[in-house]
Parts: C-alpha cells; structure tokens; sequence
C-alpha cells in the first residue's frame, strides 16, 4: 500500500510540474503578444519598457528567457526520471512556472503594484529552492545542469527583474527619484551587488545564479548608455555592481572546492 502510495504521488507530482510548464509557455506567448495581447514592453503604459526607469535592462537582455525556458522544459523532461525528487524540488519548481505566467496576466492587466507583489512570491520561491540546491547537492551531471543550472539563471534574472519592477511601479506612482534618480539608481544597484556577494558566499560559487545576475545589471549598464534613458552614472554602478558579483562568486567557489551536501564528492554546482 504504502508504494502505491508513493507511485501515486510520484506521478502526480510529475503531471503538475508538466502542466505548470505548459502554462508558463502559454503565459509567455500572451507576453510575447502571440494572441493578439500587449507586449510586456508596451503594457501597463510602458512602464515595463527598456527605456522607462533608470534600472530597466536593455531590450537585449531579455533573450535570457530562451535559456531559462529550455532549462525548464529539460528539467520537466528529466523529472519524469527522478521518481523520488530527493532535494524536493518539484513542488517550488512548479510553483515558480504557475507565478511566472500570473506575473505576465497582471501586468498584461496594467496592475504594476499587482506585478511587483507576485514577482516578490517568485522570487522567494527561487531562494527556496536554492537553499534545497545547496542542501543536497546533485546526482549526476544532467542533474547539474537541469536543476542547479537552470533554477540558478532563473534566481539570479528575476533578483534584477524585481529591483526593474519595483523601479517600474513606483515611476507609475510618480515616485521616479526627483532631480538625481542615478543616485537612488546607484543606492539600489549596491544592494544587488551585495546580494549577488550573499547567494555567492552561500551557494559556494554557484555560477549559474552569477552568470544570470552580471547579465542583467551588465544590460542595465547598456540601456543607459545607448537608448532613450541615459546616464553615466548609473552605466558605471551598474558595470561596478556586475564587476562585484562574478569576482565574489569566483571567490567563493575557489574556496569551496566540495559543495556542502553534495551526495556524490566533487560534484560541481552549477
């Protein structure tokens, strides 16, 4: 009774993290505009737009998406595989892809604040399950790359999307910085920085959520430098903060050559 049990859950976990993935795909082609709806650049008055507040990321640094997507449908492939989820990833995983396709109908909605509020959840749901990466480390290297990967681009993209989004809804509040908003600009950017530094320190290096992290403040460096918004200002403290995180991770993974809980010895996380 009790394997029955556990192939029941088994299965229906799996079903659930196939199903979140569908939706989030769905939820990405209204974004896109693929059924005739506002593109996120253009919905909620542009709020959410490449050249709308000093913190929003060059239009190119959105194609990190592709890659986050594809990660996503080879760990919905994969987990199909992993019949006892170990690191109990799969339930945050889905919910990760469920709260990805609300961010985009909310905004799509023109509800900025209502965004800002389900891109917090997301992201507190990522920093759950980096802490279950960290606990108990991979399998194997697919594993590596699936899990670890993955959901660390994932983590580390939505920390600057969420530091855009805020900036984003308190520019529609009329809230923009007054006369020097490269200064708050700057301000916000250091304390990405310093959270890049912490989820290096404590995912020992993990490049992935550094890689994800330095490309979107790299783009925020690109957007005001070349664009509709400029400001040397924040180019630099963007380019300084990005400089921070991947020479922290780089620290730190020097120094922990053994992922703490890593079920096999020298497995590297991602």
């Amino acid at each position: 009774m009790t394997g029955r049990r556990t192939r029941t859950g088994s299965l229906g976990r799996k079903v659930a993290v196939t199903v979140a993935y569908l939706l989030c795909l769905l939820g990405t082609m209204v974004g896109v505009g693929v059924f005739g709806g506002t593109p996120i650049a253009d919905a909620a008055g542009g709020l959410l737009s490449a050249d709308a507040t000093h913190l929003a990321p060059g239009s190119g640094a959105f194609s990190i998406w592709s890659v986050i997507y594809a990660g996503l449908a080879g760990y919905t492939l994969w987990q199909w595989w992993d019949h006892t989820d170990p690191r109990r990833l799969a339930w945050p995983a889905a919910m990760s892809m469920v709260l990805n396709a609300a961010w985009i109908l909310v905004v799509q909605a023109g509800q900025v604040w209502g965004s800002v509020l389900v891109i917090v959840v997301l992201l507190a749901v990522l920093a759950l399950i980096l802490v279950r990466l960290v606990a108990v480390g991979a399998r194997s290297r697919v594993e590596t790359v699936v899990a670890d990967g993955t959901f660390g681009l994932y983590l580390g993209w939505v920390c600057v999307a969420t530091c855009a989004n805020v900036a984003a809804a308190l520019a529609g509040s009329g809230v923009d910085g007054g006369a020097s908003p490269q200064w708050w600009a700057t301000a916000v950017l250091a304390v990405a920085a310093a959270v890049g530094v912490a989820l290096a320190l404590y995912g020992h290096g993990r490049l992935a959520v550094a890689a994800a992290l330095g490309w979107g403040l790299a783009w925020i460096a690109v957007g005001r430098s070349d664009g509709g918004l400029t400001s040397t200002t924040t180019a630099v403290a963007a380019v300084v903060a990005a400089v921070v995180v991947v020479l922290a991770t780089v620290a730190a993974r020097l120094r922990a050559p053994h992922p703490r809980g890593s079920l096999r010895r020298g497995g590297d996380p991602a």
